[in-house]
């Protein structure tokens, strides 16, 4: 049997109060989420409000001379950016910024720029849902009761794209366990097949993008039935699709027997199709559902830039008085009865609560201001002109190194938030790049290469696509030391298909 003892063990552990984890979340909000979480806090905590300045103009905040005593949180020195600092290093960092997360390099361009809004949200009203549209086309179908509940519960599972995802069988199956309605699997079929072919927009309720773009086509076929084109392309999408969505196309010219400018007349038939039919319905309910709030602003003064957080409907906040008083109300008597104790602790619960989430916005305030600041100095040159060729290589080392900051810090300002500038809306992720030295030894960003490499694309023979390799070629040739793999790398994050699926007729 095994011995049993016990022994004393002293360990040295660093642990974040739930204060400071409440800080670190409130630091990772961009603008929009803010607003909303001071709008929660106002609504649960009573001691918390408003600064309404045009009532409160001879009313302090804080007054010294009150005798309230109220007990501050000893682990959160909110006056020390240091001290928080060395607290949060302990906390494991899940959101460091991955250059592989590459943001798009195109703007976010901002039609209405220098305008004031009420709120960065605009909502629209969408009176009808798409599968109630789907579903008042049903009448024209002409079915009874028992063949519309199945045309129901098809309707219902097709998606925003307008796809089917359900096989027929699974239907089969769904409608006897859930309905017990028992029905054969070609009376689904044949009530899809009329759902198909008579429902708008055209190509819904396909189950793939082959089955979507066949159904549009043989709608435009019922007007032109001899249009030569629509029938090779119906024969292609039929026979040939893998090989033409893989740009095989010497294969189907050689299969089929025709000539370029045949397979560019069908090429350009299947481009006039929608691949995602239910969009056609769907872009007021989904887009521009809101548009981007910027967290900072970029303003110039005498050609210089200088930055603005941007606090349009940011509320000031301020402890409530009354709870104040309450407080001290309850300081000043002895309490004997167990219900005034409760109260007593429950508004002081509450009035620190309030200081300390008003203490944290604040300390929210000064970590983005310091960081954003140290990103203006850094790519000082860029900000100016707005020239993407000034951006210099940047890490959030470069930006923890000036700030003093911890990465991790720099890592959750930068996640989610975004400047507007006279040049577009950026995301700050945008102006974070890794470094690679040319051949006369400057290291530029790597935003620059791939814009070179975006450019070198877009005038490449689209018969003859550049592969990789060739591209690799071509950027050393232009003094830029980079490998094939890089080059892919690259290519890949930019969202730019491979050489073979580049390729046009």
């Amino acid at each position: 049997m095994p011995e049993l003892n016990q022994k004393l063990e002293q360990k040295l552990q660093q642990k974040l109060s739930p204060q400071q984890i409440q800080l670190i979340k409130l630091l990772e909000l961009p603008i929009i989420e803010l607003e909303q979480r001071i709008k929660k806090e106002l609504e649960e905590n009573p001691a918390l409000e408003e600064n309404d300045y045009e009532n409160n103009n001879n009313e302090q905040e804080i007054n010294k001379d009150d005798n309230i005593e109220l007990e501050k949180n000893d682990n959160l020195d909110d006056d020390n950016d240091e001290d928080f600092e060395s607290k949060e290093d302990v906390m494991p960092i899940e959101d460091q910024y991955d250059d592989s997360d590459e943001i798009p390099s195109y703007k976010l361009k901002d039609n209405n720029y220098g305008e004031q809004t009420d709120s960065p949200q605009s909502f629209y009203s969408v009176g009808q849902s798409f599968q109630e549209y789907l579903e008042s086309q049903l009448s024209e179908l002409d079915l009874d009761t028992f063949d519309e509940q199945i045309a129901k519960y098809i309707i219902g599972n097709i998606d925003e794209s307008g796809y089917l995802r359900r096989e027929p069988a699974s239907i089969q199956n769904d409608l006897l366990f859930l309905y017990n309605i028992s029905v054969e699997e070609e009376k689904i079929n044949s009530i899809l097949k009329l759902i198909q072919d008579n429902f708008e927009p055209t190509g819904i309720a396909a189950q793939n993008l082959q089955e979507c773009l066949i159904i549009q086509l043989e709608r435009k076929l019922k007007d032109k039935p001899d249009e030569e084109i629509l029938n090779i392309t119906l024969n292609i999408l039929t026979d040939f699709f893998e090989q033409f969505s893989k740009k095989h196309y010497k294969k189907i010219k050689d299969k089929l027997g025709i000539d370029d400018k045949t397979l560019r007349s069908v090429i350009s038939e299947v481009l006039k199709l929608n691949p995602k039919p239910g969009n056609a319905y769907a872009p007021q309910s989904k887009k521009n559902v809101f548009q981007i709030a910027p967290d900072f602003l970029l303003l110039t003064n005498d050609g210089e830039p200088y930055i603005e957080l941007n606090s349009t409907n940011i509320p000031q906040l301020k402890v409530n008085r009354d709870y104040e008083n309450m407080l001290q109300n309850f300081h000043k008597k002895k309490l004997q009865q167990q219900r005034e104790k409760e109260a007593s602790t429950f508004v002081k619960q509450k009035i620190d609560s309030a200081y300390w989430f008003i203490d944290a916005i604040e300390q929210r305030k000064r970590t983005l201001e310091k960081t954003m600041q140290a990103i203006l100095d850094y790519q000082k040159e860029f900000f100016r002109e707005g020239d993407e060729n000034k951006l210099r290589p940047m890490i959030l080392k470069d930006i923890a190194d000036r700030t003093g900051l911890d990465i991790s810090t720099i890592s959750r300002v930068a996640n989610s938030k975004y400047i507007q500038t006279p040049f577009g809306i950026y995301p700050l992720k945008y102006f974070f790049s890794e470094g690679l030295e040319n051949e006369s030894g400057e290291e530029v960003s790597t935003r620059r290469i791939k814009k070179i490499l975006k450019e070198v694309i877009e005038k490449e023979n689209k018969s003859k696509p550049l592969t990789d390799e060739k591209l690799a070629e071509i950027l050393q040739e232009k003094g830029y030391k980079i490998a094939r793999r890089t080059v892919a790398k690259y290519r890949e994050q930019m969202g730019i298909l491979v050489a073979r699926l580049r390729k046009e007729v």
